[in-house]
């Protein structure tokens, strides 16, 4: 198995679900409180809370899209932000989410684990399930991850296709938990930028630097040639952890 994988395999705490002394997966790793998440997506904290665990409206109680019911925490797992990240994508098109419960839970069953959309297996090797769900379900156009083209091919749905260029997973063939996602670029722009739950706790980070450092040192006066000397990092590496905050701290919730 890659260095990679073996890292992604690692023993973490195991969070409400887990037996005791079960060996769980980098996915289970909480890392994010809902405030932090919904920063880093650009996404409303209600609405994150709404996909995350659920909400209330009046007398009528909306079961989450991403956990398999409420819990109630405030803190999100690696697996179920890489999770958010995919709803994102479609909700920045307008697009609801609340028929993507059972879609995601119906594909938690087929696949065998708790987290699938945070799993290389619909995006590359087991695309026929995800169209078998699809059609089960008879899924919106606007929701659909594949679809078959002249040829009979199956390919990702454009949504789903963007979100899977921002995700890295485990060299794992699908089988086992080997294919999971190990790190996220959130900006295209910044492709240096990484979120990865085995460095920084998870924040933003260029190589093992958070971007939030040295955007502050920038801020304070510092130049960039000065900071990437510091921190022996090429100045394109700082630059892009300057874009990539100075993004993030401006720009508004978009979904």
């Amino acid at each position: 198995m890659p260095e990679r994988a073996r890292a992604a395999r690692r023993r973490f705490p195991p969070r409400g679900g887990h037996d005791a002394g079960v060996a769980v997966t980098v996915l289970d790793r909480e890392l994010y409180s809902m405030g932090e998440a919904a920063h880093l997506l650009s996404v409303k904290p209600a609405r994150l809370r709404a996909w995350v665990d659920g909400y209330t409206r009046g007398q009528t109680h909306y079961e989450p899209v991403i956990r398999s019911e409420r819990t109630g925490s405030e803190l999100l797992t690696w697996g179920e932000f890489v999770e958010a990240g995919y709803l994102r994508e479609y909700r920045v098109h307008g697009v609801s989410l609340q028929k993507m419960r059972v879609v995601v839970q119906r594909l938690r069953e087929r696949f065998g684990v708790p987290y699938p959309l945070a799993h290389a297996r619909p995006y590359v090797f087991q695309r026929d399930i995800v169209l078998e769900v699809q059609e089960e379900l008879g899924l919106d156009s606007g929701l659909v991850m594949v679809r078959r083209v002249r040829d009979g091919q199956l390919v990702l749905a454009q949504k789903a296709q963007d979100f899977f260029g921002k995700v890295e997973f485990a060299a794992g063939a699908g089988t086992a938990d080997d294919d999971e996602a190990v790190r996220l670029r959130p900006d295209s722009s910044a492709p240096q930028v990484v979120l990865d739950p085995l460095r920084g706790l998870g924040s933003p980070v260029v190589r093992n630097t958070r971007t939030a450092n040295l955007y502050e040192l920038w801020s304070a006066g510092e130049s960039i040639a000065e900071i990437a000397e510091a921190y022996e990092l090429p100045n394109g590496d700082v630059e892009a952890a300057v874009r990539y905050e100075s993004r993030l701290r401006d720009q508004e919730a978009v979904a």
